[in-house]
């Protein structure tokens, strides 16, 4: 008797086709960025300096726990907290509330959000699922971050906490801002 067996053809997938499989699965538009391996090592690394350097230049007027809250939107909560108090944006890139708040006594938010850090291995898988068509209507960019030992412990290093699922990056107008400026616009770091 002969045995008969199925040849298996290998295909080798590169990792742009990974990335770009994962942004159609997950309904991720082509501004948002997945960073795992080196790289998240090189973008936490630039990011973590910049956040050393800018709290320097503050000094030390405010508690650190105080000044990283100016800074960022830390946890889902807050993130979607942020993102909820901005207004949507239509695709001409004019707020959707602009002329009602003009007869109004609503304050339109003063704080707007610059990027989003996600952990895309956040557990349950839910928790962090509304964030990106949120973030997409307020045309606030993603950053997600996947790595070995759990994005969101990486992500929690960088402001000084045991975990983080997201974390929003507020626009301020200082050296961090600088930085994830230039990581959007394709630079590297």
């Amino acid at each position: 008797m002969v045995e008969k067996t199925k040849g298996r053809k290998e295909e080798v997938v590169s990792r742009e086709y990974t990335i770009n499989l994962h942004k159609r699965l997950h309904g991720c538009s082509s501004n948002n960025s997945f960073y795992e391996g080196e790289r998240l090592a090189r973008l936490l690394k630039s990011i973590h300096k910049e956040i050393e350097s800018t709290k320097t230049l503050d000094g030390n007027s405010l508690p650190e726990k105080f000044w990283f809250k100016q800074q960022f939107a830390i946890g889902v909560n807050e993130v979607t907290r942020v993102l909820e108090r901005m207004s949507p944006v239509s695709e001409s890139g004019r707020s959707l509330q602009q002329s009602h708040v003009m007869w109004t006594n609503h304050k339109v938010p003063s704080v707007h959000l610059q990027v989003i850090l996600i952990a895309s291995d956040c557990n349950p898988k839910w928790l962090a699922k509304h964030l990106p068509s949120l973030a997409s209507s307020r045309k606030v960019p993603l950053i997600f971050v996947k790595d070995k030992r759990g994005g969101s412990l990486r992500l929690g290093e960088l402001v000084k906490l045991k975990t983080a699922i997201a974390i929003g990056v507020k626009a301020r107008g200082n050296a961090i801002n600088e930085i994830v400026k230039g990581i959007l616009c394709g630079n590297e770091f």
